[in-house]
């Protein structure tokens, strides 16, 4: 705000111009001394009141550069909201999945504590070997160390993002609903992003303000003239004059550099917003095409989950009627804690890449509530 603030500011001096009035004020004492007369003395004063002018077209450039220059300071303080945005974005979701690997080891540790103790009682009753009870305790063990582990991250991600957003309530969905599919055609978001790109708007109005820089340049080879008025008395108030003139400075090879200096940065400038055109709408179509992929990746990381926690299911059962042993049954319950938390990760995964999808385009917080 202050920035934008600070080019107000600059328009309104750009608008009003640089062209003030001047009051000159002098006095003199002249003495005459002609021959065969007495010596004379005569005090004399004059005063002057002058004011460049701008010529036709300079103050049209300057209006539209004070503009220019408004619009250039909203862009970049709006990026910079968007920016906050995305910051949000990724502190909040980064809490949610550390807060889903701690509640996936948390119910983990409490299913190998389930194990051990029912395997500490088959040993006491000759059912089991004293090495299962060792394996099963291990197990139980390094998930604890786990559980502990994931939560100081859950933890540290919930501090960070409140420290960062003061008052942000952080409380979990018990359940999260499925992914909605992305609709549209890549084309159409690139369109889309493109056109609600603060980025881009900031270099398209950096390269506008940089062309009427360069105008403005270009009018000022032709020196603006500055025109007055002046009045004096002579002869001791004997003689009155007024009088008016006008005085137009003669433009030399400075003038035309500083022109040709402007239209180069106006061609640098139209260069670095057709290179912003280009970074954005790559971003954007990589974007489209991640958040895409990332309802695909869950789906397959669900159904993944979903076949690999029946089998330890099913090798649990063999172990209890004796069919299998200890470690195949620890392995499979491995297997499938790492896959449930992977299809809780891309389910997360692919709600940010829909939800920075909708950012880019300016549609989450805007058109579009957050879910």
């Amino acid at each position: 705000d202050s920035i934008v603030g600070a080019e107000e500011a600059n328009r309104r001096r750009l608008e009003a111009g640089d062209h003030e009035w001047s009051l000159r004020l002098g006095g003199q004492r002249r003495r005459s001394n002609p021959p065969a007369t007495q010596e004379e003395n005569f005090g004399e004063w004059n005063a002057a009141l002058e004011r460049p002018l701008r010529l036709p077209g300079k103050a049209t450039d300057d209006a539209e550069l004070g503009a220019a220059g408004v619009a250039v300071a909203e862009s970049a303080r709006q990026e910079a909201m968007r920016e906050s945005r995305r910051a949000l974005l990724r502190g909040w979701f980064l809490w949610l999945r550390e807060s889903a690997a701690a509640d996936q080891w948390s119910a983990q540790t409490k299913l190998l504590a389930q194990q051990a103790g029912g395997t500490r009682r088959r040993q006491q009753l000759g059912d089991a070997a004293r090495l299962e009870a060792v394996q099963s305790d291990a197990a139980q063990a390094q998930a604890e160390a786990q559980s502990v582990q994931a939560r100081l991250r859950r933890d540290n991600a919930a501090l960070e993002l409140q420290r960062r957003f003061p008052g942000l309530p952080l409380k979990a969905a018990a359940e999260i609903s499925s992914p909605a599919p992305i609709e549209g055609s890549m084309a159409e978001w690139i369109d889309r992003i493109v056109g609600q790109s603060h980025e881009v708007a900031l270099a398209r109005g950096e390269a506008q303000k940089a062309r009427i820089s360069a105008s403005r340049a270009g009018r000022d080879r032709l020196p603006d003239p500055t025109v007055g008025f002046h009045v004096s008395t002579e002869r001791g108030g004997e003689d009155h004059i007024v009088g008016a003139y006008i005085s137009i400075p003669l433009p030399g090879e400075g003038r035309r550099a500083i022109a040709d200096g402007a239209l180069a940065q106006s061609a640098a400038a139209n260069h670095r917003e057709a290179a912003a055109v280009q970074k954005v709408s790559t971003e954007a179509a990589t974007l489209h095409q991640s958040a895409v992929a990332a309802l695909a990746t869950w789906q397959s990381s669900l159904a993944a989950a979903r076949q690999l926690g029946q089998a330890a299911d099913m090798s649990a059962r063999a172990y209890t009627l004796g069919e299998g042993n200890l470690g195949e049954m620890l392995s499979a319950r491995r297997l499938a804690n790492e896959a449930q938390l992977a299809a809780k990760v891309a389910q997360l995964d692919a709600f940010e890449l829909r939800y920075r999808l909708l950012l880019e385009a300016n549609r989450l917080w805007n058109t579009e509530s957050s879910r």
